[in-house]
């Protein structure tokens, strides 16, 4: 349990990332950055596939079947390709902020459809209950800067909102058919499923890039493209390839109620990310949210055990 606990944090810190990079890749489309992610996490998994088969050593490689190719192509959508991208637009037009409160009610969500048969409601309720405070907290607090570019409540912003909403449906589905997907396949290793994810989602950037994105020749003829790759390998790598294994290891350790609650650990990170970004200490009312978020995952580790 301890080992799917600190890998579910570790995933959580790593996909903090991804709220501050559309801003560290400013100037570049959202379809751009979306799928230069991917095709970065498409080629590590590729990469990892084929050093499995190199010379001399024994197959570590299993190849999946019809079905669990479909599976992680439909996964790729709901987690990677179509979530993130959902989750850039609405970044560009809502700021960090306001997306990373909203998606930090996914483990609610998460707890409520994915809660064990054994577990009774009243044991959530301390979890739920503190992630609720913190959220409520964090919404009425004062914003930095970058946080609400759009604090009027512009047609703009309202977009980003709505968008950002079906961004949500599409992980939180994600976060209860992994996590059953992966404990129905124990024979599935964390690092091998995450590579199958990886190839179908390094597909779909293609896919994506080549019907949406810009050409390559106007990408590099913009100022910052090495930046912009940095931060293309950097989310691709470690708040993708490295965090969907992660996540692997506590989906298959942990029910999906207790990795619900984990994933408010993505929403601790973005935000101080965000803050450390902008150059500015959380108010009063953002500290007291993340001890709420902290308490939180604490009741709720308790209730499962």
């Amino acid at each position: 349990m301890l080992t799917g606990i600190l890998a579910g944090l570790a995933a959580g810190a790593l996909w903090g990332l991804v709220f501050v990079a559309p801003r560290m890749a400013a100037g570049f489309a959202s379809v751009d950055l979306t799928a230069g992610r991917f095709v970065a996490y498409g080629a590590m998994a590729v990469g990892m596939l084929l050093w499995g088969l190199r010379p001399g050593t024994r197959p570590a490689v299993r190849w999946p079947t019809a079905r669990q190719a479909g599976a992680a192509l439909g996964l790729s959508v709901l987690g990677f390709t179509g979530y993130y991208l959902l989750l850039v637009l609405a970044i560009r037009d809502a700021g960090v902020e306001v997306p990373a409160l909203i998606i930090g009610t996914i483990p609610i969500w998460v707890m409520l459809l994915g809660k064990p048969k054994g577990l009774r409601w009243a044991a959530l309720v301390p979890g739920l209950a503190l992630t609720l405070a913190g959220l409520a907290l964090m919404a009425f607090a004062p914003h930095g800067e970058g946080g609400s570019p759009a604090a009027g409540g512009g047609a703009y912003w309202w977009r980003g909102i709505g968008i950002v909403l079906v961004a949500l449906v599409f992980w939180t589905a994600f976060a209860i058919l992994n996590s059953a997907w992966v404990q129905r396949h124990p024979e599935v290793g964390a690092t091998q499923w995450a590579n199958w994810l990886g190839v179908a989602t390094g597909l779909g950037g293609l896919l994506l890039w080549g019907v949406k994105g810009s050409p390559l020749a106007e990408l590099a003829a913009q100022p910052g493209f090495g930046a912009f790759v940095l931060v293309c390998l950097a989310i691709g790598l470690g708040a993708t390839w490295l965090a969907t294994i992660l996540w692997n290891v506590a989906s298959q350790r942990l029910s999906a109620s207790l990795c619900g609650q984990l994933i408010v650990s993505e929403t601790l990170f973005a935000l101080v990310y965000s803050f450390a970004w902008d150059g500015h200490w959380p108010a009063p009312a953002q500290w007291a949210a993340c001890a709420m978020f902290t308490l939180g995952i604490l009741a709720t580790i308790q209730a499962h055990r």
